[in-house]
């Protein structure tokens, strides 16, 4: 939101502030000013001058020489001399008319440049003639600014003779929550409150002078209101001008509303953009000689019917979408732009103003379908003042009568659907000294909700504390609990004037539960190798599909992006991330995500429909480095090292152990060779491996992409092991190598588990050490080389019973998986 301070200055003549103390004011009370801008620097140095004469440059073409004077009269004795000014201008105009001079010294920021005396073509000039691009005015450059001999006294500043043409523009980040700060009303009230100002807005009234007023024309006459949608519309009023004249506005109209932003167009379309910014409630005119049926209609669209806005762009219509119509059709798409078949014309003579209040949802729903996004849905979807559009339409007629003459109706009609009331709050003092930590004088209360515009009236104390019954006003619609009311009252004394209290702090002795297991599994990914990455709860359903997730359970209904489901895995999220990191050249990716999934729950009366589970997940891309190694990419075994390495650490050492994932229990998103399931005592609790390929092409990711997904609710329930201190072995122990042809179908973590178990109590360690095919292996078999410690805590085993204990692991191996010694 732009807001002018000279604009706010006139709202509230007893403000005395600068623009950057009240800046700072502002800002601290919730309307924070992002920053100020100078409008018209340099204007306040020029001077209106009258034209004498206009003769061509002797030597150059292009120009003339200018000779102007600071009086209206010649003959004045005591009037300065005449000065001839060097111009380039295509519209110098005749003598007696008024132009704009910048004297020699003038600083101009707009064009950077600062006036020093200097001959151009041999000639000096005294100073410049100015356009309103020059001034910072406007962007146009059509010439020099040219006035009417009438416009002001020769000699005058151009800032006295047209105010608007210096100002101080304040860029303010207005909250979704304050509605009522998109209009310079709004925000003179809360500056009011802030000062401690005492101000009412003023009343805006139709003119009453005889010949300003058609008493004769009934504005039912010119045109009907129906609304037949009354959730979507509860009020809309009209007004109407009958004979105005369509010509550019005054100049003190075109600046303001080019300083903040807005483009000058005519006087009577200028008006309803001025209004806008006075009240912030958008409203609309409407060429009265285009509305065809003399009707106005307010109803939802027909699925496919057309509509052109005033942007010349054609729209499909869908039935969720309101309209204003005529007697005939569409004219408007309500609450965010008018349609181009009754826009006001340069002939238009009579207008009809409309001023309605729209549901905000709907505006909402229908700016993002349609891709509109105006000042007018901007307000409406925030939620304008239900009960101003009297005020804005009264306000607006007068102000169109003044610049367009014609005469206005006196009737300003409001047809009413459906009574939106203002809410009622208690406010008790006690509460308000509790949640600020201050008491509040109960006269400093009522003056700062009485200048905010609440309706105030004292209850019965409550144990010695006073107590408000609060009317909110209609333009406050994020006010409708005691706290919010509290929140008012803080902001506009002062945050500042809270006392600051530490909390108290207690510690806790066990944290246990699953705050402690999520610290657990962090930390256990960071000393992994790991980063976590932070992962939106919302993901784009096509993701989850992309990799064979399950269905979402809850969906947005109105999505502003394409994140309208909340996630069933972790993966999406982390996957984009290595996409978006490939696409900037980055291929090496190790990301962890933790947090809850939701995920459809089976139906129950008691139990609620979604579950949320906690999970983990990570993915590896890129290249394996080692000390003086040459870079490999990272494989399925750098994966499996790092989900069993995880599950160890967070389990206290529980074993895991991996089983091949095949066929129709293979998850979607693995490669077949490669993926893989991790188990804690036969429950699986994860998968891992490599990214299918055709995964990988839709979702736009490198090659040899893995992902681990875990799941942490189950871990957990499976319960950790308490860690154990095992004393530093007394004994010696007694290793033998064995090396065993089977067949490549069985697994390497099948015999290893084998041989653990035939080891028995002695068994200290087994670990694979080699894996070996081809040579004098026979076609379809597998070397499994494996090292066995045995060790006996209570003596030092002799070669007898380690040969005893190993004949028995190798007779096992051989009866279960037909495996033979090699030599």
């Amino acid at each position: 939101m732009l807001a002018s301070y000279q604009w706010l200055r006139s709202l509230l003549p007893q403000l005395t502030a600068s623009p950057e103390d009240l800046a700072e004011r502002m800002t601290s009370a919730g309307l924070e000013v992002e920053g100020l801008r100078a409008y018209g620097a340099g204007s306040e140095s020029c001077v209106i001058v009258r034209v004498v004469s206009a003769r061509p440059h002797p030597t150059r073409g292009s120009l003339r020489l200018v000779t102007v004077a600071f009086t209206a009269d010649d003959a004045d004795p005591g009037a300065p001399p005449h000065q001839e000014i060097v111009c380039g201008a295509p519209n110098v105009p005749e003598p007696g008319w008024l132009v704009v001079l910048a004297p020699l010294g003038t600083h101009l920021p707009a064009k950077g440049i600062t006036l020093e005396k200097k001959a151009i073509g041999g000639i000096e000039s005294a100073g410049m003639l100015v356009s309103e691009s020059e001034l910072g005015l406007t962007d146009e450059h059509d010439g020099i600014i040219v006035l009417p001999p009438d416009f002001a006294k020769p000699g005058t500043r151009f800032a006295d003779a047209v105010p608007e043409a210096r100002d101080t523009i304040l860029s303010i980040g207005v909250t979704p929550n304050r509605p009522d700060a998109l209009g310079h009303i709004g925000i003179a009230r809360d500056i009011a409150a802030l000062y401690g100002l005492s101000w009412t807005p003023a009343e805006p009234a139709l003119p009453s002078a005889a010949e300003a007023r058609d008493e004769t024309t009934k504005l039912d006459s010119l045109a009907t209101v129906t609304i037949e949608d009354g959730e979507r519309c509860a009020n809309f009023g009209t007004a109407a001008l009958l004979g105005v004249t369509i010509k550019p506005s005054p100049l003190g109209v075109r600046y303001r509303l080019s300083a903040l932003g807005v483009r000058p167009i005519s006087n009577i379309v200028d008006v309803t953009n001025l209004v806008m910014l006075e009240f912030g409630h958008s409203m609309h005119a409407f060429d009265l000689d285009f509305v065809r049926g003399k009707r106005i209609v307010v109803r939802r669209a027909r699925a496919g019917e057309p509509l052109r806005t005033l942007d010349g762009e054609d729209h499909e219509l869908t039935d969720d979408d309101l309209l204003v119509c005529d007697g005939e059709g569409p004219v408007s798409l309500a609450g965010i732009m008018g349609g181009a078949n009754s826009e006001i014309r340069d002939t238009t003579t009579r207008v009809l103003l409309e001023c309605a209040y729209f549901d905000a949802r709907g505006i909402r729903r229908t700016s993002r379908r349609h891709g509109l996004h105006t000042e007018a849905s901007h307000r409406f979807e925030r939620g304008v003042d239900p009960n101003d559009a009297r005020h804005v339409l009264t306000r607006a007629a007068s102000l169109m009568h003044q610049l367009g003459g014609g005469k206005v109706l006196p009737e300003v009609r409001i047809t009413v659907a459906r009574e939106i009331a203002a809410a009622k709050v208690r406010l008790r003092g006690a509460r308000l000294e509790q949640l600020l930590g201050v008491p509040v004088p109960k006269d400093e209360t009522v003056g700062i909700l009485t200048r905010l515009g609440f309706g105030v009236r004292e209850a019965e104390a409550d144990g010695g504390s006073y107590v408000l019954e609060l009317t909110v006003p209609t333009h406050r619609p994020d006010v409708t609990r005691e706290v919010d009311v509290i929140d008012e009252v803080a902001r506009i004394r002062g945050l500042e004037t809270l006392p600051s209290v530490l909390p108290p702090m207690r510690p806790r002795l066990d944290v246990g539960g699953r705050e402690e297991a999520v610290r657990r599994a962090r930390a256990a990914a960071v000393e992994l190798g790991l980063s976590e990455a932070l992962l939106f709860g919302f993901v784009p359903r096509r993701a989850l599909e992309a990799i064979g997730a399950p269905a979402p359970a809850i969906t947005i209904a109105n999505p502003m992006s394409e994140r309208d489901v909340m996630r069933t895995s972790l993966l999406p999220g982390l996957l984009e991330a290595v996409a978006r990191a490939a696409r900037h050249g980055e291929r090496d990716v190790r990301l962890f995500g933790l947090g809850p999934i939701f995920l459809p729950a089976p139906p129950s009366d008691t139990a609620p429909p979604t579950e949320e589970r906690l999970s983990f997940a990570a993915v590896l891309s890129g290249e394996r480095t080692g000390y003086l190694a040459k870079p490999e990419p990272v494989d399925v075994w750098d994966a499996k090292g790092i989900a069993l390495g995880w599950v160890t650490r967070i389990t206290g050492g529980r074993e895991a152990t991996v089983q091949r994932a095949e066929g129709d229990a293979r998850p979607y998103h693995l490669h077949p060779r490669g993926a893989a399931f991790v188990l804690i005592e036969g429950e699986r609790v994860g998968t891992f491996g490599p990214i299918h390929p055709d995964v990988a092409d839709a979702l736009e990711l490198p090659q040899g992409v893995l992902a681990i997904e875990m799941d942490l609710a189950k871990i957990l329930s499976l319960g950790a092991r308490e860690p154990k201190y095992v004393a530093i072995p007394r004994f010696p122990a007694s290793v033998r190598d064995i090396a065993l042809v089977v067949s490549e179908a069985v697994a390497a973590g099948e015999v290893e588990r084998a041989v653990r178990e035939a080891a028995g109590a002695l068994g200290e360690q087994v670990r694979l050490f080699d894996r070996f095919v081809g040579g004098a292996i026979p076609a379809g078999h597998a070397s499994l080389a494996f090292h066995v410690v045995y060790r006996a805590s209570d003596r030092t085993l002799t070669d007898a019973e380690v040969d005893a204990q190993h004949t028995k692991v190798v007779d096992t191996v051989r009866s279960r998986f037909g495996a033979t010694l090699r030599a």
